[in-house]
């Protein structure tokens, strides 16, 4: 069956973010202006442990938490690996997080890589892609980790009548 992965049901996404604990978040910033940073901010203050994941960053602290040269550096379980990273760059991402055990890849908001989906898949890892775990933990049928008065992005949506969407 081929997989829509420009809709996902509510409770697939729902799913992935009340089960994840850990988030190793690949690319991130530590200037406030970026989204990586931001979204960052917002997994933390919803109780998310996120690992900031940057070469050129580390050591350095990302919002209090250590920066991470790299995926395999970190040393501890993820749950999650967040990808804010060319479409190009997630298949690496997609390798080195299978590498190190995780159960959900999540690629950012225009973020694609169909063969990162499939290799994803083939290891029994869930995926996402175009789609930001902040803006999905701000919406109405949110009642898990709820993250109240940040401002909400909307995102116009695709459809594809042919294709069945994840989680249904």
């Amino acid at each position: 069956m081929l997989i829509n992965h420009y809709h996902y049901s509510d409770d697939y996404l729902k799913q992935i973010l009340s089960e994840v604990k850990t988030i190793a978040l690949v690319g991130a910033s530590p200037r406030p202006e970026r989204d990586s940073y931001r979204c960052m901010e917002a997994l933390l203050k919803a109780g998310y442990r996120v690992i900031p994941v940057n070469p050129r960053e580390a050591g350095n602290m990302i919002l209090g938490q250590c920066c991470y040269e790299s995926l395999a550096s970190i040393g501890h379980p993820v749950d999650m690996v967040d990808i804010f990273r060319s479409s190009e760059a997630a298949l690496g991402v997609t390798e080195a997080a299978i590498a190190i055990g995780v159960k959900v890849v999540w690629m950012q908001l225009e973020i694609f890589n169909q063969q990162a989906a499939e290799l994803a898949q083939a290891a029994n890892i869930k995926i996402v892609m175009d789609r930001c775990p902040k803006i999905e933990l701000e919406k109405p049928y949110w009642t898990g980790k709820e993250i109240s008065g940040l401002p909400r992005a909307q995102k116009p949506g695709r459809r594809d009548d042919n294709v069945k969407a994840v989680g249904q």
